[in-house]
C-alpha cells in the first residue's frame, strides 16, 4: 500500500500499483505545467465521501511506495487515466480491467 502525501497536509493510501500509473499521468500532467484537478472515492472509515484536490507544478508531491518492485506499466491504463485527466471533472481512477476492455461488469 503506498502514499500520495500532497503539500504535507493530505496523506492517502492507494496500492503500489495505482499509485505507479498515478505518478506517470501526473507527473506528465505536471511537467508539461498543466495544472488539474484529482479526485477520489474515501474509504468507508472516513465517511465514504469523495475528495478532489488542486494539482499544480508548484505543490509539493510525494509519491511513497512500500514495496520495493516497480511495477508494470500498463499503456492502456494510463492513457485512460489520461483522458479522464483532461476531462473538466480532473483525474479520477478507473479499474484496470475498464481501461484494458476485459471488464465484465461481474461484481
Amino acid at each position: 500500500m503506498g502514499k500520495l502525501i500532497y503539500d504535507q497536509t493530505l496523506t492517502v493510501d492507494f496500492d503500489d500499483r495505482t499509485l505507479a500509473h498515478l505518478q506517470v499521468v501526473i507527473g506528465v500532467k505536471l511537467r508539461r505545467g498543466e495544472p488539474f484537478y484529482f479526485s477520489w472515492k474515501d474509504d468507508q472509515q472516513i465517511g465514504d465521501g469523495r475528495t478532489s484536490i488542486w494539482l499544480h507544478p508548484t505543490i509539493p508531491l510525494v509519491f511513497k511506495f512500500y514495496g520495493s518492485r516497480v511495477p508494470q506499466i500498463n499503456p492502456r491504463w494510463i492513457r485512460a487515466l489520461e483522458l479522464t485527466a483532461n476531462t473538466h471533472t480532473g483525474l479520477h481512477i478507473i479499474d484496470e480491467d475498464t481501461a484494458n476492455g476485459t471488464d465484465t461488469g461481474a461484481p
